[in-house]
């Protein structure tokens, strides 16, 4: 089973915020997917189906960003799941611009507090991720409020308009893994 956590806030109040870019991915592969609604387990919301042959299961904490980690502790006891190739975890990045895209195959949190939780719960930075530009902070801006502030309506198309290639490059991801879905969506 593959497994794809994109990391977000509960609550309508975050839903067009730059933090909960990762949840907007995960809801356009479980339209695109068709896997139906999301139902809560445990500390996450989670919609389950299959991507040709490959078992896959799309996860949003449904703890706040901050301990976002939480909700994989059940999947770390997984018997028969490598943390290296079957999980990808889903990303705002407020260091890169608006609509870019980076696919990283580990790493560490770059000052991403979800990033941090996810890391601590598995006791490692060997999972891949897929890290979405939602632009750099303006100068004295505090960087919380700023991520948890909602985008401008340009910039929330431009995120927006890439959910169906960030559809296709999940695809690429659980079919071919992190290098290929690199080389043909890193921009």
């Amino acid at each position: 089973m593959k497994i794809v956590l994109g990391l977000g806030n509960p609550g309508p109040d975050y839903d067009n915020t730059r933090h909960n870019v990762g949840w907007w991915v995960v809801d356009r592969l479980a339209y695109d997917w068709d896997f139906g609604p999301f139902r809560r387990d445990g500390k996450a919301f989670v919609s389950e189906g299959t991507v040709g042959d490959i078992e896959v299961r799309l996860m949003k904490p449904a703890t706040y960003m901050n301990r976002s980690g939480l909700a994989l502790r059940p999947v770390k006891a997984m018997r028969d799941f490598d943390l290296e190739k079957d999980l990808l975890v889903v990303v705002d990045d407020a260091a890169l611009d608006v609509g870019r895209v980076r696919f990283r195959p580990e790493g560490g949190a770059g000052g991403h507090n979800g990033l941090k939780s996810v890391s601590g719960a598995l006791q490692s930075n060997d999972y891949a991720r897929l890290r979405i530009g939602v632009g750099q902070k303006p100068d004295g801006e505090d960087l919380s409020e700023w991520v948890l502030a909602p985008m401008p309506v340009e910039e929330e198309d431009v995120v927006v308009g890439l959910l169906p290639e960030l559809s296709e490059a999940v695809r690429v991801w659980l079919e071919e893994g992190t290098e290929a879905a690199m080389n043909r969506f890193n921009r």
